[in-house]
């Protein structure tokens, strides 16, 4: 049962506060990996120097996506981006292999640190100093970017401010990503209200929902699917976030809201009815446009409610990888408020 009262009571917030502090100190994390990643950041540059521009750029592991998303359009060279375990075949001792694994004990990263360093790649991880990433990255051609808070946003911005000095990378200022954070938990702090809180509003359009979250740009989708993946987490619901040939025909066979349905009736039996969560991150590409006309016209076929999130940033000013990276931040943030408000009042929490 979603309780909407606890959203707003004083003893239920403080309850959660272990939940909901993290969310809060996402910004101070963003700058002390910032300021954590300095000093290596110069050992690398130097590094760097004398090895010359790789051929490619391989970004591996879970969050290879991420990067990419950021990097493709800018990198100088060719970038992949490498999810599985391992490496690519052909990565050799001309290419850069990136690899986050802020908990250091990831053993997928470990092995792929490992293989890279065999077969002589260039190598700039970003991990715990004195872990298992760290112990199987050593090698003569490996840059360590030391991380201190596991936080996976706050080392994907240390590790593409690495790469930016390397000339292989976007200006991408991580104080602006630091400061966007701020202000969404500013916004979605546990003292406002709902009626000005835009994670509890969320939180209430999706109260009895089958979340469905979309995002146009490369990183707004990246977004949508780390949103979805927390939905999933803290309540234990179903969500699912894709591009709009996979949520469409969700929408599609979405049972219509009968509107002398009992509210009051709990005997179970009835089918979930979606909602969609679109996440805007100010995208201006016509054909990020034309996906979003055509989502929604078919909710609004479908009498699904929509709620659509704001990045933030001044919609006419030209978008940079900086303002694009703090947007994709906010977009990520409030999505995570309005997954730890739907937990709380769903009564995970209690």
């Amino acid at each position: 049962m979603f309780d909407d009262s606890l959203l707003d009571d004083a003893a239920a917030l403080a309850r959660a506060d272990r939940f909901l502090r993290p969310l809060a100190e996402a910004g101070p994390r963003v700058r002390q990996e910032a300021a954590q990643s300095t000093e290596a950041c110069d050992a690398a540059v130097a590094a760097a120097a004398g090895q010359g521009r790789p051929r490619a750029v391989i970004a591996a592991g879970p969050d290879s996506r991420l990067l990419r998303a950021v990097l493709e359009p800018w990198c100088p060279v060719p970038f992949v981006a490498w999810p599985s375990a391992g490496l690519p075949g052909w990565a050799g001792g001309l290419d850069l292999v990136v690899v986050l694994a802020p908990e250091g004990n990831d053993r997928e990263a470990a092995s792929s640190v490992a293989e890279g360093v065999r077969r002589g790649c260039q190598l700039l991880v970003a991990c715990p100093e004195g872990s298992l990433v760290a112990d199987h990255a050593a090698g003569r051609y490996t840059s360590i970017v030391p991380t201190v808070t596991r936080d996976q946003l706050a080392v994907a911005v240390a590790v593409l401010d690495v790469l930016h000095r390397w000339g292989l990378g976007p200006l991408t200022e991580p104080e602006r990503v630091a400061d966007a954070l701020d202000a969404v938990a500013i916004a979605c702090a546990p003292h406002r209200d709902i009626s000005v809180n835009p994670a509890k509003e969320i939180a209430l359009n999706l109260a009895d929902a089958l979340p469905l979250v979309w995002g146009g740009s490369p990183l707004a989708a990246h977004a949508a699917r780390r949103v979805s993946e927390a939905l999933r987490t803290v309540t234990g619901r179903p969500s699912l976030a894709g591009d709009v040939d996979h949520l469409v025909p969700v929408l599609e066979a979405a049972p219509r809201r009968d509107l002398f349905a009992d509210p009051f009736d709990d005997t179970g039996g009835h089918d979930p009815v979606p909602a969609l969560l679109m996440l805007d991150d100010g995208s201006t590409d016509a054909a990020v446009r034309t996906r979003r006309s055509e989502l929604l016209a078919s909710a609004e076929r479908a009498g699904v409610r929509v709620h659509t999130v704001d990045g933030g940033g001044d919609p006419d000013s030209a978008p940079t990888a900086a303002s694009e990276l703090a947007r994709y931040a906010a977009l990520l943030a409030t999505g995570r408020w309005a997954a730890a408000y739907l937990a709380l009042a769903s009564g995970r929490w209690t």
